[in-house]
Order: C-alpha cells, then sequence, then structure tokens
C-alpha cells in the first residue's frame, strides 16, 4: 500500500486518470501536459474515501442504507443524509491515507511557499455530466492549516451524501458501489483579477472567437453571480478585440488573514476600470489557444492574475458544455 494509492501530484496524472483522480484532477494534470501553468497541488485520490468509507462501514452500513432510500422519500432522504455526513465529518481518516495527505500537504506548503490552500471536490463523473451530480461543486478556499485541510477533505467527501446527490443516484437507481469522490489540494492564487473565458462564444457558438469575463479579486464573486464581470471578444486568431464591456464591478472576494474569504468594496477608482490589461487579454488568448488545440475542442477555462507575481494561472478547463450539446 504505497502513498501513490491515496496521493498523486497533479503532474503524474491526466484526463484518462478521471475514474480515480476526478474530472477537476485530470484536468489540472492535463493542463501541465499542455504545457500551462497551474497553481501546484495534489489530488486525494478515491482510494483513499475508498479505504475511509470501509473503516465506517465496519460500525454501521451506509452504501447499503443509501441504496435501501427511495427518491420520492425526502424525509427518509434527509434523516440519513444527516446522519452520513455527521458521520463523515466526525471520523478520523484511516492512518495511512492521514500519513500520506499530510506528508503531500507538507510537501505542498514547503515547496510552494502558499500562504494558503484550495480545497475542491473532484467528482468522478466525466465533467460535462458534473453539473448534474447536484451539490457536488464544493470548494473551499483560502484554507490554512493542516487540521482545517483535513476537515475540508471529509467534507468534500460527505458532500456526496448531500440531499440531492442522494437523491440524483436513487432516482437513476445508480449503485452505490461506484460511487466515490476524489479531492483537489492546491495553491491559493491571491488574485489581483480572476475569472473564465470560453473558446468559442457562448451567445452565438462562434468558433473563431474567444470570450473572455473577469473581475477583480477571487474568481469565486464571477462564478457565484455576484459581480457582472467586465467581458472582451477577442478574434482567436487575429487578436483583434472587438467587443470591450467594462462594467460596475463594486464588490470583490478576498482572503481574510485567518482563512476564507470575505466580501468587501472594490476601491473607488478601479470601480469602472478593466480588470484586465491589452497585454493580460493577449496572454489569456494564447493560453486559451494552447489549451483548445490540446484538448482538441472547444473548452471553458477558469484563470487568476497573481495579485505579487502578475503572473496569470489556470485553475481548470472543463470540455465547454453550452453548444457542443446543442
Amino acid at each position: 500500500m504505497g502513498s501513490r494509492e491515496n496521493v498523486s501530484w497533479f503532474a503524474d496524472i491526466g484526463l484518462d486518470d478521471r475514474p480515480t483522480v476526478g474530472g477537476k484532477g485530470g484536468s489540472l494534470g492535463e493542463l501541465l501536459r499542455a504545457g500551462v501553468a497551474v497553481p501546484p497541488g495534489f489530488v486525494v485520490r478515491t482510494q483513499a474515501f475508498e479505504s475511509f468509507l470501509q473503516e465506517l462501514e465496519r460500525e454501521s452500513p451506509i452504501r447499503a442504507a443509501v441504496e435501501s432510500l427511495h427518491a420520492e422519500d425526502l424525509e427518509a432522504v434527509t434523516a440519513c443524509s444527516k446522519s452520513v455526513r455527521a458521520r463523515l465529518e466526525a471520523a478520523a481518516l484511516p492512518p495511512l491515507v492521514a500519513q500520506d495527505v499530510s506528508a503531500a500537504y507538507a510537501q505542498l506548503c514547503r515547496e510552494s511557499s502558499a500562504s494558503a490552500l484550495a480545497v475542491r471536490s473532484s467528482a468522478t463523473t466525466e465533467d460535462a455530466s458534473d453539473a448534474s451530480f447536484a451539490g457536488l461543486q464544493d470548494t473551499y478556499l483560502w484554507v490554512k492549516s493542516w487540521d482545517d485541510t483535513h476537515r475540508r477533505v471529509r467534507s468534500c467527501w460527505a458532500s456526496l451524501y448531500s440531499v440531492e446527490s442522494i437523491c440524483y443516484r436513487r432516482r437513476l437507481g445508480f449503485p452505490e458501489a461506484g460511487v466515490a469522490m476524489a479531492v483537489v489540494v492546491q495553491a491559493m492564487v491571491e488574485a489581483r483579477s480572476a475569472g473564465v473565458m470560453f473558446t468559442r462564444s457562448p451567445t452565438t457558438g462562434d468558433r473563431s472567437v474567444i470570450t473572455i469575463e473577469g473581475a477583480w479579486g477571487l474568481g469565486s464573486a464571477v462564478v457565484g453571480g455576484e459581480v457582472t464581470p467586465d467581458r472582451w471578444v477577442i478574434g482567436k486568431i487575429t487578436g483583434e478585440i472587438s467587443v470591450r464591456e467594462t462594467s460596475e464591478k463594486k464588490i470583490k472576494h478576498v482572503p481574510l488573514p485567518a482563512g476564507g474569504i470575505e466580501t468587501v468594496p472594490v476601491e473607488p477608482e478601479l470601480v469602472r476600470a478593466a480588470c484586465l490589461s491589452d497585454a493580460e487579454l493577449q496572454t489569456l488568448r494564447g493560453l486559451a489557444r494552447k489549451v483548445e488545440r490540446h484538448y482538441g475542442r472547444p473548452q471553458d477555462i477558469e484563470w487568476a492574475v497573481d495579485r505579487h507575481s502578475g503572473e496569470i494561472l489556470l485553475l481548470q478547463s472543463r470540455p465547454e458544455t453550452v453548444w457542443s450539446t446543442k
């Protein structure tokens, strides 16, 4: 039982590893293979979850209890969800798993000099169908200690047993034996600006353009829809910026010194200022082209600009789903 079973570094994995590292984990490894900078990190593999669940199942069944539920019986589902989540969040990691994950945690903190980490659920369904795995998008930002990391890994695992997730699986008659969760642990980017970009127009499906959206601070404000982002449309080949929409960005998400994030007002002079320079837009265009070429299909990409170094990092890339499903 080597550490390889419980933990993998991004450099050692790719999309083919999705069954054991999930969509997010596989995509971060794949981005590295494409020669793109991502914040360093590792994945707690599904095997670690399996060992954890096995230990708990010794006391009393979890998977069989979930399988005996009916999706319509909301009261029973809610009670089961509550008790299973409480058990998962309270239980200690099996010794081998704890050893492997804490060793990787120590190495990441040492090598990345990161002051905080992001802990993110990485569901093992294909990324395109992730959205239908309701409730599996748990992400914890600005996690500052081993105890907190340890706790958040268990919270991600516990999210598999949210009411929505259980109902979804029961409706489809999914066998619980195949249900597992990987968890991504990576250095947190203290973002000056962050957002998303699409390697085809999300509104028209045009493949010749890249659409970039962004705002000040951490990307959670854009992804969560709390800020109307600035928006640009750029010719994929020509680099010509055909659309510039600078919006009023009144708030931003920033890290709290003690861990976690808070919402603060944007400095008055920046409210109406573009959150990216033209040079940064062109760098993003280059990255978008590189990633799309590597994957061979349109992508939906999360990016961030480091507040200290000005470096642009990609946090996530997944197949664009709006147009490919039309």
